[in-house]
């Protein structure tokens, strides 16, 4: 799958992105030049293959293109990291997952 085209909402401090027509995003706080990543919610009715890891990798892109370093609060989104370990740079120092 291509990267997912994504919008930061920075109003309700989310991620969005719109797949068969329903909203999938990751809720976010950002403190300090880092971004807590807190929650992955993507619909039920989503059924294609590697949807979540490509929603994921779209906005750990965006993130690093700020210069921001990220911090994995949600269990789904720590898995991806401990997975896909060429993000392990992101991590703000004495964060390990």
């Amino acid at each position: 799958m291509n990267d997912v085209i994504i919008k930061d909402n920075a109003f309700l401090r989310q991620f969005e992105t719109t797949i068969d027509g329903q909203l999938a995003k990751i809720e976010y706080s950002s403190q300090e030049r880092k971004v807590f990543l807190t929650k992955l919610v993507v619909p039920d009715t989503v059924t294609q293959d590697g949807f979540k890891e490509s929603f994921i990798k779209s906005v750990l892109h965006h993130i690093q293109e700020q210069n921001l370093r990220v911090v994995p609060t949600s269990p789904q989104i720590a898995g991806f990291l401990r997975k896909n370990r060429q993000y392990k740079e992101m991590l703000p120092v004495g964060i390990r997952i």
